[in-house]
């Protein structure tokens, strides 16, 4: 079973920034893909940026790449996302996500943290 806790929303002026955390209770993480998600209102959730727990390796949206940034801590099975240079259009209820190696769907998720960007 795995728990994924996020924490870190807000209400931020644009160009600010925000970091947003997702705490995983898991005793297999390192099988894991961890990722965030987010869905604005009246939009379907997209995928944002995702990391392979075993490597290390990263994915970014188009629309994040060079704003958002992802990192970790290893020993508290924390995944960080950095959101900086933020818009009115991030705003959004922002989701971590999680699935096992290999599958494509992911399986877990947690309850959302709002990021609301004001103009």
């Amino acid at each position: 079973q795995v728990q994924l806790v996020e924490s870190g929303g807000g209400l931020v002026q644009a160009g600010g920034s925000l970091r947003l955390a997702c705490a995983a209770s898991a005793r297999t993480v390192n099988y894991l893909t961890l990722a965030w998600f987010r869905q604005a209102p009246g939009q379907e959730r997209s995928l944002v940026a995702a990391m392979s727990w075993s490597d290390g390796n990263t994915f970014y949206a188009d629309s994040v790449k060079g704003r958002f940034t992802l990192s970790r801590d290893i020993v508290k099975n924390t995944l960080f996302l950095q959101l900086n240079t933020l818009k009115p259009d991030d705003t959004a209820i922002y989701y971590c996500a999680g699935k096992r190696r290999g599958n494509a769907a992911y399986d877990y998720w947690g309850q959302g943290t709002q990021v609301t960007v004001s103009a």
